[in-house]
Order: C-alpha cells, then sequence, then structure tokens
C-alpha cells in the first residue's frame, strides 16, 4: 500500500502553502500530498517550464487542486526578495512555509551570485533570507508553522565561522553536512526565539532518511571546476562520516515515503517547536516518522546564537 494512502493529512481547507523546491522529488510529493488535504500551495521553481510541469503532474493526480509555481532562486537574494514580494503582495497570511529545496555535493566549490559557497549559501543562507522576508506574512497567520529540511548528514557537520564559504579548505560533502548543520540550527534556533518574541510560529525540522530524490542531480549541474581563481585546497571528511552520508544517496525508498517526516512536522497534532523528524526504522533510513536523533553540535545553544547572528550579517536582513 502506498504511504500516501497509510498517512491521511487532517483538512487543509483555507490553509496557504510555500513549498521550495517543488519541482520534483520531496517537494512535489510534499506539495502534492498538501494539495490534496485543501490547502493553496505555491511551489518554487527554477524555470517556468519545470514549475509548469510539476503543477501539470499535481493537478492530473488531484483535479481541482489549488497550487501554482513561482520562479524562486535561492543562490541569489534578489530572487529570494522578489518572490517574496509577490507572495506577500496581497497581505495574505502564510501558514505553512517548507523549506525543502536544496543541492547535494557539488564536486567542485563554487559560488553563489552573492559569493557564497553554494551549499551554504543555497541550503541555509537562501532559506534563512526566505524565511526572514516572509515573517510578515507567517505572523498573521492563525497558526504557522516553518518546516526546514535537513538530513542523517548534519552529523558530519562543522562550523568553522572564520571559513564559513570553505574558501581555505573545500570538501563536497563537507560543505553538504554543514549546510543541513545549519538548517537543523536554524530550525531549533526559531523555534527558540518565536518562543521568546511570542511570534507564536511552530518551526520544526525533518530528514527524509534514504529516499529518492533530485539532490545530486543538483549538484551535478555545478560539476566543472570554476575557470580561473584560486581553488581551496581539497578537504576531506572522516571515513565513518562519508560512508554514512554516501548511504543517504542510495534509493531505498521513494520520494512520497520520504515526504511523510516533513508532512508530520507540517500537520501533525502532536508537534512541539524544535522537533525534528524522520524515519522511524533502524538508524532512521525508512519507515514512518518518528522524532529523529541529532547530533550535540545542533544544540548547542551559543552556536546557534552566533550562527544566526552571522547570517543576519551575510544575507543583510534581521527577524523583526
Amino acid at each position: 500500500m502506498s504511504p500516501r494512502s497509510t498517512t491521511p493529512l487532517p483538512d487543509l481547507t483555507g490553509r496557504r502553502a510555500v513549498v521550495t523546491g517543488g519541482t520534483s522529488g520531496l517537494g512535489l510529493e510534499t506539495a502534492r500530498r498538501l494539495a490534496a488535504a485543501g490547502a493553496e500551495v505555491v511551489l518554487t521553481a527554477r524555470t517556468d517550464e519545470k514549475g509548469r510541469t510539476a503543477v501539470d503532474d499535481i493537478r492530473s493526480t488531484t483535479p481541482g487542486a489549488r497550487v501554482e509555481h513561482s520562479i524562486l532562486e535561492l543562490a541569489d537574494l534578489e530572487s529570494v526578495a522578489e518572490f517574496s514580494a509577490r507572495t506577500s503582495a496581497d497581505n495574505a497570511p502564510l501558514d505553512l512555509l517548507i523549506n525543502n529545496a536544496g543541492v547535494m555535493a557539488v564536486p567542485h566549490r563554487h559560488t553563489t551570485v552573492d559569493g557564497f559557497e553554494v551549499q551554504f549559501g543555497t541550503n541555509h543562507l537562501g532559506h534563512f533570507a526566505l524565511t526572514a522576508r516572509l515573517l510578515p506574512a507567517l505572523l498573521i497567520a492563525r497558526a504557522p508553522r516553518v518546516i526546514t529540511l535537513s538530513s542523517l548528514a548534519h552529523r558530519g557537520g562543522r562550523f568553522d565561522f572564520d571559513d564559513l564559504h570553505s574558501e581555505r579548505t573545500y570538501s563536497p560533502w563537507g560543505a553538504y553536512a554543514t549546510s543541513k548543520l545549519a538548517n537543523l540550527v536554524f530550525a531549533r534556533e526559531l523555534a527558540r526565539r518565536s518562543r521568546c518574541a511570542g511570534w507564536g510560529i511552530l518551526s520544526t525540522a525533518a530528514h527524509p532518511g534514504l529516499s529518492s530524490t533530485n539532490l545530486q542531480r543538483a549538484g551535478k549541474e555545478y560539476g566543472q571546476a570554476p575557470s580561473g581563481g584560486h581553488a581551496p585546497k581539497s578537504g576531506s571528511t572522516s571515513p565513518s562520516v562519508r560512508n554514512r552520508i554516501l548511504m543517504t544517496a542510495r534509493v531505498l525508498q521513494d520520494a512520497a515515503a520520504g515526504a511523510r517526516p516533513t508532512l508530520r512536522a507540517a500537520t501533525g497534532s502532536d508537534v512541539k517547536p524544535g522537533d525534528y523528524f524522520g524515519p522511524g526504522n533502524a538508524f532512521e533510513l525508512t519507515g514512518a516518522p518518528r522524532r529523529a536523533r541529532s547530533s550535540r553540535l545542533s544544540r548547542n545553544e551559543d552556536v546557534a546564537k552566533r550562527l544566526w547572528s552571522e547570517s543576519e550579517r551575510l544575507v543583510g536582513l534581521q527577524f523583526s
């Protein structure tokens, strides 16, 4: 039996959701399930063609689905600002923000339009800026939630605040792991700040275990080494961490199953601020969603505050 039929969602009629990276993989399945439950869904796309294809796909399985696409390039802060302005133009509440999009294991160091290492800049800073800009729309929703996608790989992540953009040493998997650690730290710090400021935003995180996604394909878009300039030293990741990360690239469950932890975080009635969900079977690789384990570093409040402050400085935005 399909996971879609075994995990019914509550009625989301009247709720509005944004799903980043909604044109394929986990994002597409998340958008599909939310639309089927009655939500009005905006899925983000990097091209108009991919966006139209995803919308048609969802409507083919869910007749009458209220779904549309909008262009967003998380590796470009100007694109983030333009998307946020379009999304907030009608002053409508935003009930769900699913920070799902990302790139994985880019073979050579590349930078975003704004000069950030592309994995840290896309996976973390792009979503950080997006959440900050959509904060007014979230604050006027009745019970807003922000769900940020992390990964089993976060356990191999480390922060070098003197080299966040891997200018001295670059490792494809190490940079990915650090970006996923940043996603989890951000989700928990947002929960803490929401509680302190009285924002009423339920911020959580999720990971898909071993699922079929397009992350590797997105990473391969940056497959060629940059021309010119100085190439940083090639870094390394410890064998145990590398093996664990590489395991996440294998396909053991489909995207519909991999989206279940995200949907649990987005709609579950027992979800608490700062929760982290993943598959419930052995080693959190597959299975029905449950609360997941996370690294000690991901729970360090001092590290979270420093990452938040540095992220605000880098993107030129504050949550206020």
